[in-house]
């Protein structure tokens, strides 16, 4: 029989020693990956402390979930199919990331025991540069000297020789044909044409260039990690053999000044996988890693699919008659009363 200690060691041995094993590791401010993060938002920082966030070391595990954000839909999934321990990818935040309420009274209802990894598991393999066609020969987890600022500089893979090469690859690795054949049945079913999903609407596309646009030598870039244009300039300084940035995770829209820095420098522009695919890219790795450690624990993967969909076609006949009737008797009401 397995226990949250069997998981944590895992995680340890998996992370080349980066889980937190005392407090004085989050304490002394020596630990490489306990790192604060904050936006300066009043009450909103959070230090990710990767390893063992809340349970017991002596509970027993049978299930574990591998997810990228805990939620409070994860939470009760696991409640209802034997989950004993949630390792999630992002750092977790008190109520934040357990439906509002404390995270103890929460994880305590069902028993499950909460692991988180993120910046600790950053750089662990090259498989996000392999899914989008590169192999990295330099890899950076705070570049500028910026905390989780990731930087890749890659050379093309013998099969991938045009940026059409690299949006092909990504769709047959992600999937995204059978998304949207769900997508498609999905809107079929609920009667709602205007439905969209995150993994569809933000698929791979060329910026500047075109799909027979020659690619060799590739800097891998994430946006929403701080990604600077003066981080995108020196990058180039240093790498002059390189001809495409890439941005993958996040993304970056229309009019933006690293679309432009890399007009700038005569650079290819593609965007790759959003963060929604993540759990694919990171989640599955580490859910087969862990199979392998701990071969009498079934593992699952907790997957989230987000869409958008019109309001007037969200939610039963009844389901509309009673979100209105609420709106309209009780909410609006008091925002008249208070104006």
């Amino acid at each position: 029989m397995q226990t949250v200690r069997d998981v944590l060691e895992a995680l340890d041995q998996l992370t080349g020693g980066r889980v937190v094993k005392s407090l004085a590791d989050i304490s002394s401010g020596d630990h490489p990956f306990v790192i604060m993060k904050s936006s300066n938002l009043p009450g909103k920082d959070i230090i990710e402390t990767p390893g063992l966030v809340y349970g017991s070391l002596d509970q027993k595990v049978n299930k574990i979930a591998v997810t990228m954000t805990m939620t409070e839909g994860s939470i009760e999934l696991a409640g209802a199919t034997g989950v004993d321990a949630i390792i999630a990818h992002h750092p977790i935040a008190e109520a934040a990331n357990s439906g509002g309420v404390t995270l103890k009274n929460y994880l305590d209802l069902y028993n499950i025991a909460a692991f988180e990894l993120h910046e600790a598991f950053h750089g662990l393999h090259p498989g996000i540069s392999y899914l989008h066609g590169h192999q990295a020969y330099r890899t950076e987890i705070s570049y500028g000297g910026n905390h989780g600022n990731v930087l890749f500089v890659g050379k093309t893979l013998d099969n991938v020789n045009t940026l059409g090469d690299i949006l092909n690859r990504l769709d047959q690795y992600m999937g995204l044909n059978e998304e949207e054949a769900l997508l498609f049945m999905e809107k079929e079913i609920r009667g709602a044409s205007s439905m969209t999903e995150t993994s569809l609407v933000t698929k791979g596309r060329i910026l500047l260039g075109n799909e027979n646009s020659p690619v060799q030598h590739i800097l891998h870039i994430f946006p929403h990690t701080g990604f600077s244009p003066e981080n995108l300039r020196q990058a180039v300084k240093e790498h002059p053999e390189a001809d495409t940035v890439m941005a993958s995770i996040s993304r970056v829209y229309d009019g933006h000044a690293l679309i432009e820095t890399a007009k700038e420098q005569g650079l290819n522009f593609i965007v790759g996988n959003c963060h929604v695919l993540e759990i694919l890219e990171n989640g599955l790795p580490l859910a087969y890693a862990l199979q392998s450690l701990l071969p009498s624990v079934e593992v699952v993967i907790f997957r989230e699919r987000i869409t958008s969909t019109s309001l007037k076609t969200v939610g039963t006949p009844e389901m509309k008659q009673y979100a209105q009737e609420m709106a309209s008797q009780h909410l609006l009401p008091k925002a008249i009363s208070n104006q």
